[in-house]
C-alpha cells in the first residue's frame, strides 16, 4: 500500500524506487519483476515510477547507474592493491548482481537506453582497465588487446562463476605483462 502523501523530495523518492527495484532485480530478476511490485516494495504507485522513469528498461539503468557507483565507492580503497587483488574484488563485488549481467546483455540488442548504458560501461571498464595495466608495466602495444580481454574475462567470470584459484588464474593472464 502507497505510502501517505506526505510531501518528499524528488530525489529521495526516486531514490527509494531504484532501491525496491534494485533489490527485486537481483533477487528475482529483471524479467520475473514487475513494476507493481516494484511499486509496492517502494510504497508507491505505478504510476508514481512512471513520474520518474519513462519504462522499466530506464528503471534497469538507474538501478545499474546505483550499483555501480556503490561498486566504485569502494574501489579507493583498493589503490594500493596489485592490479589483480583489485580485479578480483569488483568480480566479488559485481557477483551478487550477476542476474543483471545476463539481462543487460539480453536487452541492449533491443532497448536503445540498455544499449546506451552497455556501451558507456565497456568504455569506463577499459579505461580503468587500461589505466591499471599502464601503471602495472604493461607494454603499450599489449594494453588495448589485455583490456578487450579483461573486460571479457570479467563479465564471463560473473557469467560463470568460477572457484577463486581459477579466477585468480584466468585474471593473471590478463594483468601479467610478459603474457
Amino acid at each position: 500500500m502507497p505510502r501517505n502523501r506526505r510531501p518528499r523530495d524528488r530525489e529521495e523518492k526516486s531514490a527509494e524506487i531504484v532501491a525496491a527495484a534494485a533489490t527485486l532485480f537481483t533477487d528475482v530478476g529483471f524479467e520475473k519483476t514487475s513494476l507493481v511490485s516494484v511499486a509496492k516494495a517502494a510504497g508507491v504507485t505505478t504510476t508514481t515510477i512512471y513520474w520518474y522513469f519513462d519504462s522499466k528498461e530506464a528503471l534497469l539503468v538507474a538501478v545499474l547507474d546505483h550499483l555501480l557507483a556503490e561498486a566504485l565507492a569502494g574501489i579507493d580503497e583498493q589503490a594500493e592493491a596489485l592490479l589483480l587483488d583489485r580485479l578480483l574484488w569488483v568480480v566479488d563485488k559485481l557477483e551478487q548482481h550477476a542476474k543483471l549481467v545476463t539481462t543487460v546483455h539480453a536487452l541492449a540488442t533491443t532497448s536503445p537506453v540498455v544499449e546506451e548504458w552497455h556501451d558507456g560501461f565497456h568504455a569506463l571498464t577499459n579505461d580503468i582497465l587500461a589505466d591499471g595495466l599502464r601503471q602495472s608495466g604493461v607494454a603499450e602495444s599489449a594494453v588495448q588487446p589485455k583490456t578487450r580481454l579483461g573486460v571479457f574475462a570479467i563479465e564471463g567470470l560473473l557469467m560463470h562463476p568460477l572457484p577463486v584459484a581459477e579466477r585468480q588464474a584466468v585474471l593473471r593472464l590478463v594483468v601479467d605483462p610478459a603474457s
